[in-house]
């Protein structure tokens, strides 16, 4: 039992709503965390090795059963629970799972034949999002850009209901110069942009069997969108034609119809 918030053996679930700290330790202590048993639980299957368990004890149940016997299990009362996480934790269990080494982009680029590509997504949220529409809509694997958020931080796991464990992905790096990379592997890029000179994605996609049978969707950061440099190096720009003077939508729903349209389902 955890009476105490300050201890040690707990130190992986410390100040999880500080952004900024856990930007820099998690990646630097190799670990992230997953949050409800769910989510735990897509992390055990897809052979993340787990580090620790924190629970509430009237939630010992959600601790997944496969759970390795040499993992400890750490129970803390709701109050200390809240002083460590630093908000209440409402799914009643939080695992430290260890990350596995990065995988590089031509590692990725051999095998898929449907990529997204997404360039400084920095919303946690929109990033757990995408990865949501990539696994459930027919996408390879996600190519990320160095600013992009990181994908195994806390909300982009749980927006994406584990779905960042079944999707491969990597960082493209320098930036936009890999792009060419993709190219060189026979893909087939697509910039989305609201451009009004862009092709219509639908119209696009209609003439997929003509297409290469490799394709890269690029998608910008919220706001500004997709780089002047980004758009340049693609093979054609495309975009979802709006209604009543709407200008764009939302990155993560422009993801999820571009995925639809263009994933293999």
């Amino acid at each position: 039992m955890i009476d105490d918030a300050a201890d040690p053996r707990v130190d992986d679930f410390v100040a999880l709503t500080d952004v900024a700290l856990r930007r820099r330790r998690e990646p630097a202590d190799g670990l992230f965390i997953a949050e409800g048993e769910r989510v735990i639980g897509r992390a055990l299957r897809a052979g993340y090795r787990p580090r620790s368990v924190l629970v509430a004890p009237a939630r010992l149940a959600a601790v997944p059963a496969d759970l390795p016997a040499d993992v400890p299990i750490y129970v803390a009362g709701p109050d200390v629970l809240a002083a460590i996480a630093g908000f209440e934790v409402h799914r009643g269990a939080l695992a430290s799972m260890c990350r596995r080494p990065p995988r590089s982009p031509a590692d990725l680029l051999a095998t898929a034949r449907r990529v997204l590509v997404c360039e400084d997504i920095v919303s946690h949220t929109n990033l757990g999002a995408i990865f949501r529409s990539a696994a459930g809509l027919g996408m390879d694997s996600v190519l990320l850009s160095p600013r992009c958020a990181d994908p195994l931080y806390r909300r982009s796991v749980r927006v994406s209901m584990g779905e960042v464990f079944a999707v491969p992905y990597a960082r493209l790096d320098p930036w936009p110069a890999a792009l060419a990379d993709l190219r060189t592997a026979g893909f087939d890029l697509l910039a989305l942009t609201p451009a009004a000179d862009a092709d219509d994605l639908a119209t696009y996609a209609a003439r997929l069997a003509d297409l290469p049978a490799r394709v890269a969707l690029l998608l910008g950061t919220e706001g500004p969108g997709l780089s002047a440099p980004a758009q340049a190096a693609a093979s054609a720009r495309v975009r979802i034609p709006m209604a009543h003077g709407v200008d764009s939508l939302n990155v993560a729903a422009t993801a999820a119809i571009a995925c639809y349209l263009l994933g293999q389902r």
